[in-house]
């Protein structure tokens, strides 16, 4: 490149911080495509942000994560704030896109101009959270929205990267799912800072809220991820009635208070960008395994006739990518 072509995404920088939609969406775009020419602009994003509260909204499929977000988002925007949803599906095995797109799901939001909706895929990311997801959070902070929203796909038990990527992480459960017996499973119960029981016009719904006050109240977690004593709180509510929802709002900014008040929300922002560099040097690290797969062809032949074992293979594939 020449000394004096910008970059690419240097141009909608400007556009990005006034809020205009479509250099926010080229710009999330430019993430997605992770070219190497790409990343001063993607640098600067990333100075220019951090001052959103980013909210995870986590829970195993069938929970009511999509329509949840729908309600709460305009509850949200009826409180005068502007709100990202990063909404994160699965990939297509053909193509690598997000397969769901809730933006579908979402459609009068879609019309609101204070709302910014974008589907993204897990592109086989484990932990359930892509490099360019956590990039495209970094565009909604600098575009301006108060409240970004991260929707995960919803595996279940390898899906933790969400409490590593957000401020306050919201775990739906429902009725007659057996959530409360996959939340130990998947260390959900861990993870969270605010349980949400959905769909809490059905009968079946009080089991539910019992079963995980119940396990709160045992203390069943394995780590304290809720700096300052704050007490995690159990939420029934509905999406079809809206019952709740104002309440889950006001303990979401209650828990924001609360990081804020006992320190807790600089040391969850350290945790996000260790994980977040962590994250980028494993996608380095892939990418180089992916274009050196070549080298390994020269170990094949030792490794078919077992005069070399595959840990042996494996640090001298790691020394020929160095060399590279």
């Amino acid at each position: 490149m020449s000394a004096n072509k910008k970059s690419p995404g240097m141009d909608l920088l400007d556009g990005v911080e006034k809020g205009n939609v479509r250099a926010i969406a080229r710009m999330i775009s430019l993430a997605e495509a992770a070219k190497p020419e790409s990343r001063p602009a993607l640098a600067e994003i990333f100075r220019r942000a951090g001052n959103a509260h980013v909210i995870g909204i986590t829970g195993v499929p069938g929970s009511g994560k999509s329509t949840l977000v729908d309600v709460l988002a305009k509850a949200m925007r009826a409180s005068g704030r502007r709100v990202g949803i990063v909404a994160i599906d699965p990939s297509s095995p053909f193509s690598g896109g997000a397969i769901l797109g809730d933006r579908v799901r979402m459609t009068e939001l879609t019309c609101d101009d204070g709302v910014f909706i974008r589907s993204m895929a897990t592109r086989g990311a484990l932990g359930g959270l892509a490099r360019s997801s956590l990039e495209a959070v970094d565009v909604l902070d600098a575009a301006g929205f108060d409240l970004i929203l991260i929707e995960t796909v919803g595996v279940g038990q390898d899906e933790v990267d969400v409490v590593r990527a957000a401020h306050t992480v919201v775990v739906i459960s429902a009725p007659g799912l057996g959530d409360e017996i996959q939340a130990i499973k998947a260390g959900i119960l861990e993870i969270a800072d605010i349980h949400v029981v959905s769909k809490c016009d059905r009968p079946d719904s009080n089991a539910t809220i019992t079963d995980l006050k119940g396990m709160l109240t045992l203390g069943v977690r394995a780590m304290d991820m809720h700096e300052g004593g704050w007490r995690v709180p159990v939420l029934p509510t509905s999406a079809e009635t809206v019952e709740g929802i104002d309440d889950l709002l006001a303990a979401i900014d209650g828990h924001a208070k609360h990081l804020a008040d006992t320190g807790g929300l600089e040391e969850r922002r350290r945790r996000i960008l260790e994980m977040r560099v962590l994250k980028t040097a494993e996608d380095i690290i892939r990418k180089d395994f992916r274009d050196g797969r070549d080298k390994l062809s020269g170990l094949m032949k030792s490794l078919q006739e077992r005069t070399m074992d595959p840990h042996e293979a494996a640090l001298k594939l790691l020394d020929r990518i160095n060399e590279g």
